[in-house]
This record gives C-alpha cells, sequence and structure tokens, in this order.
C-alpha cells in the first residue's frame, strides 16, 4: 500500500471518476445556497439535494466532488480523543438515474484495490441484510470473499431520513489488525471497536418511503457515495488519528511551536492542541466561505469554535492573539485544492484577529466575574450556577454559555441551563417586539410543480417590452385555467421582460395585457432553475394559459433601480480603494434610487474615510464612464479581476459588468449605460450590521434632491424651534446645551441632598436580629442604580447595618435586589451576596456579589412581602 499525502489522494480519486465518465464539480462553499434546512453544508451530496429530488436538472448524469463539511454536535469530544473533527472533506461519486449498484461497487472496488493499492486481505464489506442484489455483485462478480462479508440491518446498512427516496446502502472497512480490537471471538465489521474502519458508504437509492413505512421502487434510481478524505488517509499513511495526518499534522505543529510545547508529552496539552488544529481548520475555511462571527446561526457556530480555540491557546500559555498566524499553515496546505484561500488570505486573517482581540476582552472581564461566582459557590457548597448569573455573563459581558458550562465543568460543576434558556427566550421576544411585526411578500402556489416548464428566457437587459406566451396560471396556490377580473395570482410566461428578485435588486414592476385582460404586475421572483413568477392582479377582463401577452416595464422605476445598482458597483469600489482589498460585499439591496450595502470592514468608518468614499463615487459619476456588459468564461472573468460575491455559486460562464477602467465585477443585474446617469450619491448612513459587517446605507438621483429638500425643511424647523436664523443654528444649539448640563447638576446635586434625608428616615424601620440591625423593606420608585446605591449609602453610615431594598418594575413584575453589609456586620459574619441568593431564590430568581454589596434579580412579585421577611431570620443564621 502506497503511503499518500492528503493532497494527493483527493487528486486521485476525482481523477479516477474523471476516467469513469464523471463531472468533476467544485465543492460548493459552506453556506448552504437556496437550501434553509442546514445551516452549513454536513455532508457530501447536501449541496447537490436538488438534483436527487428532480427540483433542478444536473449538470451530467455523473458527478465527483470532494466537498467541504461542518459538523458540531460532538464539539465537547473534538480533542479529547483522536478521533472526532468538526471540519473534514467528503469525497464522492455521483449517479442521477444513470449507473446503479453495479458500476457503484466495481468502481468503488477498482479504486481502493488498484490506485491505492489496498490489500484485498484487509478489506471488507458490508451489505443491508435484505440485499441478495448487492451480496452478489460484490462475492460472484467482483470476487470478495464471503468470510470478508456481512449482511447487517437497518440501523446500520439502510439509508433514509423519514419520507423520501431511501435506500440500502454497503460499506467498505479496512481491518486496522487484533490489536485494535475487542478480543471478542465475534469482533467483526460493525463492532464498536476500533480494529474495522468503515471509510466508504455507497448508498443505492431505489425506493420512496411515504412515511409510513410503506416503499415503492424509485422509476429513477440513484448512487450517493460518502467517503471521509480524513479517514481514507489515516489508512493509506498508516497514522493513528486525523491529526497525524501529513496536512493537519502542520498545522498542529506549527500551534506548538508557538506555544512551546511537544504534542505526545502532556495529555492536557495535547487536548488543546488538538481543539486549536481542528477549530482553525474550520474556522479558516468558514471564513473564506464569508461566514461571520455572530451571536446567532452559522456566525455562532464559528463565533463558538474561534473563542473556544483561543482559551485553549490561553491554557497553553499563549496570551497574545495567534490564531490569525496559523491560518498561514491551513492556506499553505489547502490552496491547491481552495485556491480562494490565498485570494482571500488578508481578510481571512484580519477577521480571526479581530475575534481573538475582542475575545481577549471579553475573558478578562467575563472569566473574573466567573471565578467569582464560582468562588460563592464553593463557599456555599454550591455545584450549580443560577442560570440567570450565566444569562448576566452573556448579556453584560459577551461570555458564551458554552465557554461558561465547559469552564464550570472543569471544576465539576454545572449550570442551570433552564434558567439561562428562559432568560435567552425572553431577550429574543423583547427583541423582537422592539423591532415590530415584519411581513415578507408571499407566493401562493409554493408546493405547485414547475419541472416540466422551460426556463424562463429573460429579455429585460435589451428590451423593457415585449410579447409572451403564458405556459401556468396560478391562484390561491392552485394551478388554475384562468385569472378572472378582480383575481391575484401567479403567471409563467415563455419569456420576460421583468427582473425578477435577485442579487440584491427588486423586481420590476409593470403592465401585462392580452387581447382580453388587462394585469398588472406586482412582483417578480424566479425559481433556481430560472422559472420567472410574476405576481399579478387582474384589472379588467379575464386571461387564459396558452394567450400572448404584451409587457411593459415601469420605466421610471426601472431606471431608478439602475442608478442605484450601479452607483452600488462603484460604492465597493471606493471603499476597496479607501478601506483596503479586505472589503467584500456581504450583502445588498438595491431598490429605485436607493441603496443599502453591506461590507466585511472591523471598525467604525470615519466621517474623513466616508467623504473620501462618497466624492470617489461622484467624481466616477462625473466622468461619465460607459458601462458595458458581456458574458464570458469565469476563469477568463477571474483574470481580468472581476470582483465576486462571497460565498456565491456561479456557473461556467458569467456575466460581466465593467465602468470605465474604474469597476469590473459579476453581475447579473440590470444597470445604466454610463455612469453620468447615476446623477449623484449621497451616503445617508454608515453602521454595523453584525460582528465584522458594515452597512452604509445611500441615495442617488432623485432620491439625493429628496434628500436636501428634507433636510433644509428640518434646518428650517430647527432654527424655528430655537428662534434662531439657520446661519446661527449651531451656536444657539451650543448656548441651549451648556444651559441643560448647568440644569443637570443642580438636579444632581437636590437628588443626592434628598437621598441622604431619605437613607436617615429609612434608618428608622431598621430592627435587630441577633447582634446587628437589619433593614429590608420595598423601595417604591428609583432605578436599579439607585437602589444599589442608596444601599451603598445606608452602609457607610451604619457599619452594624444589614440592609436588603427592593424595587419592582411595574411593567413587567421583576424585582431588583441590592444588599449590603457595614464593616461590622461582616465581621459578625453577615454576607450581602449570600444573603440575596437565598431571598432572590425565594421569589423566582437569582444572583449574587460580594460581602459588602450585591445585587440580585426577582420574577415573582407576589412572594416579595415574605421574602423581605425571611431576612432576619436568613441573617441570623448566619452569624458567628
Amino acid at each position: 500500500m502506497e503511503k499518500l499525502g492528503l493532497n494527493e489522494i483527493r487528486e486521485r480519486f476525482l481523477s479516477f471518476f474523471e476516467s469513469k465518465g464523471h463531472l468533476r464539480v467544485k465543492s460548493a462553499p459552506l453556506v448552504p445556497q437556496n437550501d434553509h434546512s442546514l445551516l452549513l453544508i454536513n455532508a457530501g451530496m447536501a449541496p447537490l439535494k436538488p438534483y436527487f429530488t428532480g427540483e433542478l436538472t444536473p449538470p451530467a448524469p455523473r458527478v465527483t466532488s470532494c466537498q467541504k463539511c461542518i459538523r458540531t454536535p460532538d464539539i465537547e469530544n473534538v480533542g479529547k480523543d483522536s478521533r472526532h473533527g468538526t471540519y473534514f472533506e467528503m469525497l464522492g461519486n455521483f449517479s442521477f438515474g444513470d449507473y446503479f449498484k453495479r458500476e457503484a461497487a466495481q468502481w468503488a472496488w477498482e479504486f481502493v484495490t488498484q490506485e491505492m493499492k489496498m490489500p484485498v486481505d484487509k478489506l471488507y464489506v458490508s451489505v443491508y441484510l435484505e440485499d441478495d442484489e448487492a451480496y452478489d455483485i460484490w462475492t460472484k462478480e467482483i470476487g470478495v470473499a464471503e468470510d470478508h462479508m456481512v449482511r447487517l440491518g437497518k440501523a446500520d446498512n439502510f439509508w433514509e431520513i423519514g419520507s423520501g427516496p431511501c435506500g440500502p446502502c454497503t460499506e467498505i472497512y479496512y481491518d486496522r489488525g487484533e490489536k485494535y480490537g475487542c478480543g471478542s471471538p465475534t469482533c467483526a465489521p460493525g463492532c464498536d471497536c476500533d480494529r474495522y474502519v468503515e471509510f466508504w458508504n455507497l448508498v443505492f437509492s431505489q425506493f420512496n418511503n411515504d412515511g409510513h413505512g410503506n416503499y415503492t421502487p424509485l422509476e429513477k434510481k440513484n448512487i450517493d457515495t460518502g467517503m471521509g478524505m480524513e479517514r481514507l488517509a489515516c489508512i493509506m499513511q498508516g497514522v493513528e488519528s486525523m491529526f497525524d495526518i501529513d496536512t493537519i499534522h502542520s498545522i498542529l505543529e506549527h500551534i506548538a511551536r508557538v506555544a512551546g510545547v511537544e504534542y505526545g508529552k502532556d495529555p492536557a496539552k495535547d487536548v488543546s492542541l488538538r481543539i486549536i488544529t481542528d477549530h482553525i481548520r474550520s474556522t479558516t475555511m468558514m471564513v473564506c466561505d464569508g461566514v461571520i462571527p455572530s451571536n446567532e446561526g452559522r456566525g455562532y457556530v464559528l463565533r463558538r469554535l474561534l473563542r473556544r480555540a483561543a482559551r485553549h491557546g490561553r491554557l497553553l500559555g499563549i496570551e497574545k492573539p495567534f490564531l490569525f498566524e496559523i491560518c498561514e499553515t491551513v492556506i499553505r496546505e489547502n490552496e491547491g485544492a481552495y485556491p480562494e484561500l490565498r485570494e482571500k488570505e488578508e481578510y481571512i486573517k484580519k477577521l480571526i484577529r479581530i475575534e481573538e482581540e475582542r475575545f481577549a476582552a471579553t475573558v478578562e472581564s467575563g472569566l473574573v466575574k466567573l471565578d467569582e461566582m464560582i468562588e460563592n459557590l464553593k463557599a456555599g457548597g454550591q455545584t450549580m450556577l443560577n442560570g440567570d448569573d450565566a444569562f448576566k455573563l452573556y448579556d453584560t459581558y459577551g461570555f458564551p454559555v458554552d465557554l461558561t458550562e465547559e469552564i464550570l465543568g472543569e471544576q465539576g460543576m454545572s449550570l442551570d441551563r433552564e434558567v439561562f434558556d428562559a432568560d435567552m427566550k425572553e431577550q429574543r421576544l423583547r427583541a423582537k417586539g422592539a423591532r415590530g411585526n415584519t411581513t415578507e411578500l408571499g407566493w401562493a402556489g409554493d408546493d405547485f410543480s414547475l419541472k416540466e416548464l422551460p426556463a424562463t428566457k429573460f429579455l429585460g437587459y435589451d428590451a423593457l417590452q415585449a410579447k409572451g406566451k403564458v405556459l401556468m396560471l396560478v391562484a390561491e396556490g392552485e394551478q388554475a385555467g384562468a385569472l378572472n377580473e378582480g383575481a391575484e395570482g401567479i403567471v409563467v410566461l415563455d419569456q420576460t421582460v421583468f427582473y425578477a428578485e435577485s442579487g440584491g435588486q427588486t423586481y420590476d414592476l409593470g403592465a401585462m395585457n392580452s387581447k382580453n385582460a388587462k394585469l398588472e404586475v406586482t412582483a417578480v421572483k424566479k425559481t433556481p432553475d430560472g422559472k420567472f413568477m410574476h405576481s399579478v392582479k387582474v384589472i379588467s377582463g379575464s386571461i387564459t394559459t396558452e394567450e400572448e401577452v404584451s409587457m411593459q416595464v415601469d420605466v421610471s422605476r426601472r431606471s431608478a433601480v439602475m442608478r442605484a445598482h450601479s452607483a452600488t458597483h462603484l460604492l465597493q469600489k471606493a471603499l476597496r480603494n479607501v478601506l483596503g482589498n479586505h472589503v467584500e460585499q456581504a450583502g445588498s439591496l438595491v431598490e429605485p434610487d436607493r441603496l443599502r450595502f453591506d461590507f466585511t470592514h472591523f471598525s467604525g468608518m470615519t466621517p474623513e474615510e466616508i467623504l473620501a468614499v462618497e466624492r470617489a463615487v461622484n467624481e466616477e459619476i462625473l466622468a461619465d464612464d460607459a458601462v458595458h456588459t458581456e458574458e464570458m468564461p469565469i476563469d477568463e472573468a477571474k483574470k481580468l479581476g472581476a470582483m465576486a460575491l462571497f460565498g456565491e455559486k456561479y456557473g461556467n460562464v458569467v456575466r460581466v459588468v465593467r465602468m470605465g477602467d474604474y469597476s469590473i465585477e459579476l453581475c447579473g443585474g440590470t444597470h445604466i449605460h454610463n455612469t453620468a446617469r447615476i446623477g449623484s450619491f449621497k451616503i445617508v448612513s454608515e453602521a454595523s450590521a453584525a460582528a465584522g459587517v458594515r452597512r452604509i446605507e445611500a441615495v442617488v438621483g432623485a432620491g439625493v434632491l429628496e434628500l436636501l429638500e428634507s433636510r433644509e425643511e428640518m434646518l428650517m424647523q430647527a432654527a424655528a424651534a430655537l428662534k434662531t436664523a439657520p446661519s446661527e443654528l449651531v451656536h444657539r444649539a451650543e448656548q441651549v446645551i451648556g444651559e441643560i448640563k448647568e440644569a443637570n447638576r443642580n438636579i444632581e446635586s437636590l437628588n443626592s441632598r434628598i437621598a441622604a434625608l431619605r437613607s436617615v428616615e429609612l434608618m428608622n424601620y431598621a430592627k435587630a436580629a441577633g447582634d446587628v440591625n437589619v433593614l429590608a423593606m420595598r423601595i417604591e420608585d428609583g432605578t436599579a442604580d439607585s437602589l444599589r446605591g442608596l444601599s451603598d449609602m445606608l452602609r457607610d453610615k451604619a457599619p452594624n447595618l444589614v440592609c436588603v431594598l427592593a424595587l419592582v418594575n411595574e411593567e413587567d413584575g421583576k424585582i431588583n435586589f441590592a444588599a449590603s453589609c457595614g464593616k461590622e456586620a461582616m465581621a459578625k459574619g453577615a454576607h450581602a451576596g449570600n444573603i440575596l441568593k437565598q431571598v432572590a431564590k425565594l421569589c423566582g430568581g437569582g444572583g449574587g456579589g460580594r460581602p459588602d454589596s450585591a445585587t440580585a434579580g426577582g420574577r415573582d412579585a407576589s412572594k416579595l412581602e415574605n421574602a423581605l421577611e425571611q431576612v432576619n431570620n436568613i441573617v441570623e443564621s448566619m452569624l458567628k
């Protein structure tokens, strides 16, 4: 058996199946395209699902690929053993109604025995126990010895996920030898021990499951195979684990050098090295494919991996950001297969470094708080952290809850996750309420079939009016023979001039008329395979299928959209010139004479940078650059330097839009013929859209005039309100601000006097509890900050006082607690943090803090009176 490097294995596999008539396709981005069922691509066949279901026509009946994959369900086990990982590559060959079991098995055997030269006596094959056809192919046609064959049940050798296509599978195993076995005389492929390694799964998709256990044969049978490349590399290189594979071990060694440790010497350090190695592979690939750190979705997966890796760097003694340096080795080892890694190197490193630096700040503040909480738990003999405390760490300090759980686990403690999740749910509901109700354009007929219709021919680049033939009508979600006056529905044509919402550009509006009907086009969308769906309202008459219609796009609106879209291209180029080449488009919205542009950048733009970008765009508008569009092979477009969307999947032929010598991008949108037609460009706002992503909103053309008119009107109103002339507005505003500051100072002084008087009054309500005085009462007004300030003021006035104050929020019924203990009270055993833990718990909440001062929260105000009555007993129980 030949020892092969991981990169060589990948190339040999793909070349082998190319020789068998397969089309080699590039790995899809890790971010799923047009598939909302997945957060990240987690299997080799995932990007090909539309071909298996028949939604899209595959590019060829036979396909082979090496697909990047991310799986995180077992993230807690990564590093603890040598098998688990979050990033892997899946080799596969696929047939869409072409070849089936015989060819799939024969080629698999040929690849492993002849191309990989694996010894036949080390190979074993499993089949589904009822699949006699596969068993006979392996034994009678290919020649696998029967004592190297195993029949396994449905759990092992039948692939299905609920209803839909499914079928038996066959798996190829490699025998690592008796020393890896369990010693059982029945040890064989399928055993849970480490002797027999399953490395290739061939799925024979031949049935349809109706979801009730009824299986009917598929008209077109498919092949879907998957082989973990890292697992195959372990076999070919004769190593114990994925972390010993050539390319991956290079990454691990780089980390070890930075940390100044040696792999294999210290089990605890080895765990950290493996975690960092795996996670930096995952994060480098995810960032390259356009994933950005955030607090939800795939962005949270990225953030969690990065922060987990950064923390384990700290455990190895690495105090400074270092993961961005390790990226270089990841890129070097993988750029042959994924050249985009080197193209986006600067961006990848910068984003990871920014996230590391942010996490460093989080660790410094969050860890101090968490350590304090852990010490309080130990002091109280407790092992579970209250979920409210963990939520405060997350909400206030940005400290990830999974990291809290991991650190608690290392201390033999746990988290009340139920309470934390309830806090998170409540926060999301508040955020949803703050955003208000939003609705998206709904489409009737999401379930009807368009598969038999040809793709719609788009004429709208060159024409704004044309004729077309009605191929399908849909009303109320069902295919219809006609749409009558007053009805709303969907019209599908053989060709159209209406642009469908795509690439951030909004859809066209306009009119559609037949011999007997007039229709208003209210929206246009298209299916992934190019069928344009025109949402219409029938103004008069009736329209049926097979009729010819005349179409007219709203010219004024289209022109305004084109101005905004062309300005977006100029804006992206200007941003890269001013801010740097790390700027990449992360999303956009193009509407009539206005645009929104999201881009990768790591800090807010300065006023000078905003002005420089705005000026650069307007200079290109004044330059009257000609705008040219043409189609060309994607490789040729890249050689010209055409910008592409992050994570977008392009075909072999792309549309290139050039604006003079200034901008060149891949784009399917509509554009003006020269930049002067944009008119003018004005940035309205620049703000954060997500971590590492900024958002610019701007107006062009008529939108600029409307903005100037609006701002002039506001200027006049502001001047009138301040009783001054517009030219004196700044001076008058400065005067008013000074007056307000002086008034606030006077108010603060009065509040301090009132609080002092109030504290003297409250002392009259203190009661004795053992050798200390206790004041426990509800305060009727104020804020959480003023409550704590009042509590501390009482403590400073009376060294022998224990103070517990409560404030109820009338809107949501939640309670804020503040407690304090004077020096003499503390010397006698009183502890403000421990007191509040018990008090807050009686009200369904939690919290704590220092012996002298603490805060907490409660959920149930109906139990507050009883809780305050218990304070004396709680204090007496802890006094010495």
